[in-house]
């Protein structure tokens, strides 16, 4: 009897912030198996700091691939390459035998540094005549190894590497200190641009605490990194000699694994920070002096509207208000029920949901507002007000982005847990009047990594031709045209103007 053909496999890992993935696709695109583990706790030394042991991921990521084979019917052998995908902006600092300095600071740290780098007098002159003295000096003192070099100087000068998560893991794997230049999303001397380090005469040198040699060689999505190294091998269980291919971060990798590829397309992932990304071939700074992140398209760029703490806000709510239920029953679950039968404007409650420093206000101005109380709310109410004001703020964006770019969005796509709410991809139809477009998997980080290892291997000639290969619809939501009206009446008469209402109680809330 003949033996089965057994299909040809792509292995991407995908470290978030609360959980680490190993995934097999196939060529069409199907996601064949997964494993997944939490991360966490993270270590918080003090109120605001968040840190983890950078040997930590690397523990996770040999574990979760271990996992996969323990429970994968599929032989290592249909194996042809490895990607990786991580969240962004989570710092390490290496010595010379390539060991951990300090704790990784994680993006979600949020400790500034008084004491910055002095950039030279033309710069800082510029800077003022331009009006963004005041905005490099904030970016500076947020950048984290500014704060290494004024807290502790003795790591800085051990530092032989200081570079992003996923450029230590892909050392960890390959031995080859290089990384995908999609990766570089953080407070690193990067031309976003250029999608390259940046020149040697480049203002950001003076004004962050790194030098060029620190830092990894840069290739571009689909560039082949390295081959996985026998150590690397007896750790995870993926075979010796294996490509390795240059992916991106989570947010580049979910923007085309979500199948995004124009400007008329938004990709929203409802993860433990909420965004919408567009893609443009042009460069725009979405915000002055914020760039646009590189995409995993070639001579591509991002245009992003984050809303931090996003869905952290649905786990918060989770934990703080005890939502439990049978045994294996997810607590989302639960929710989903008891908010089934509440209509669309949630009977009057309405949130705001700025729990954290963005791009829109300063740290001090940084609350969130619950507000409509009544006495027919129950807890339902509050999660599906949390729901509802993640969409608005999605919408407040969504309308921001069209103003810079000139071109309207004709539809999103949704990726992340959150998505798998058929209520919540609803209400974000209604609330941006918009079609909502489901992927058949909510993975769509690990795919995009997978389509990046698919081009590597030349599987497909294109990214164009890779995606539409390999990203597969499962359904598609559309506005309902009552919702909608209810939804834009909120919108207008009270959420937009919600904040500039409370701004003033929110700052005296600062100074007690």
């Amino acid at each position: 009897m003949a033996m089965p053909i057994t299909q040809e496999t792509i292995l991407t890992i995908d470290c978030g912030t609360q959980s680490i993935r190993a995934l097999l696709f196939n060529r069409q695109g199907e996601l064949l198996a997964k494993s997944q583990l939490p991360l966490g706790p993270y270590s918080e030394p003090q109120k605001g700091w968040v840190e983890q042991p950078a040997e930590y991921f690397w523990q996770k990521l040999c574990e979760v691939c271990q996992t996969l084979w323990a429970s994968s019917p599929l032989p290592k052998n249909t194996l042809q390459a490895v990607a990786l995908t991580t969240q962004r902006a989570t710092l390490i600092h290496l010595d010379k035998d390539d060991n951990p300095l300090r704790p990784s600071i994680l993006w979600l740290d949020r400790r500034r540094s008084e004491k910055v780098p002095s950039l030279p007098f033309f710069w800082r002159s510029l800077f003022k005549l331009v009006g963004a003295h005041q905005k490099i000096h904030s970016l500076q003192q947020e950048a984290e190894v500014n704060w290494v070099w004024a807290h502790q100087p003795d790591v800085l000068e051990k530092t032989d590497k200081c570079c992003l998560l996923s450029s230590y893991l892909i050392y960890q794997m390959t031995g080859d200190y290089t990384d995908s230049s999609a990766s570089q999303v953080g407070f690193l001397p990067f031309d976003y641009q250029k999608q390259a380090w940046a020149n040697l005469k480049d203002w950001r040198w003076k004004a962050l605490a790194v030098e060029p040699h620190m830092l990894p060689v840069l290739k571009p999505p689909g560039s082949l990194l390295g081959t996985l190294t026998e150590c690397a091998s007896q750790a995870t269980g993926i075979p010796r000699g294996l490509p390795v291919i240059a992916a991106g971060s989570d947010k580049a990798c979910e923007v085309i694994g979500s199948g995004c590829m124009t400007s008329h397309q938004g990709a929203i992932s409802f993860g433990t920070t909420v965004t919408l990304n567009i893609p443009s071939e042009r460069y725009r700074e979405p915000f002055r002096f914020a760039p646009a992140y590189p995409a995993i398209l070639p001579e591509h760029y991002t245009l992003e509207y984050q809303i931090y703490r996003g869905f952290w806000l649905v786990h918060w709510f989770c934990e703080q208000f005890s939502v439990y239920g049978k045994e294996g029953e997810a607590p989302e679950a639960i929710l989903e029920k008891e908010i089934a039968n509440i209509p669309p404007g949630n009977e009057g409650l309405l949130l705001q949901p700025y729990w954290t420093p963005g791009l829109w206000f300063p740290p001090q101005e940084a609350r969130g507002t619950l507000i409509g109380f009544s006495d027919v709310h129950k807890r339902g109410h509050i999660y599906k007000a949390i729901l509802e004001g993640l969409v608005y703020a999605l919408r407040e964006g969504k309308e921001f982005l069209e103003k810079r770019t000139g071109v309207p969005l004709k539809e999103v796509r949704v990726s992340g847990g959150g998505s798998q709410s058929t209520i919540l991809n609803q209400i974000t139809a209604d609330i941006l009047g918009l079609p909502v477009i489901i992927p058949e998997t909510f993975e769509t980080a690990g795919l995009g990594a997978a389509i990046a290892s698919a081009i590597g291997i030349e599987w497909y000639s294109t990214f164009q031709e890779a995606g539409e290969s390999m990203v597969r619809i499962k359904e598609a939501k559309t506005p309902h045209l009552k919702a909608r009206a209810t939804y834009e009446n909120a919108y207008r008469q009270i959420y937009k103007k919600l904040y500039p209402a409370v701004k003033p109680l929110y700052q005296r809330i600062a100074k007690t």
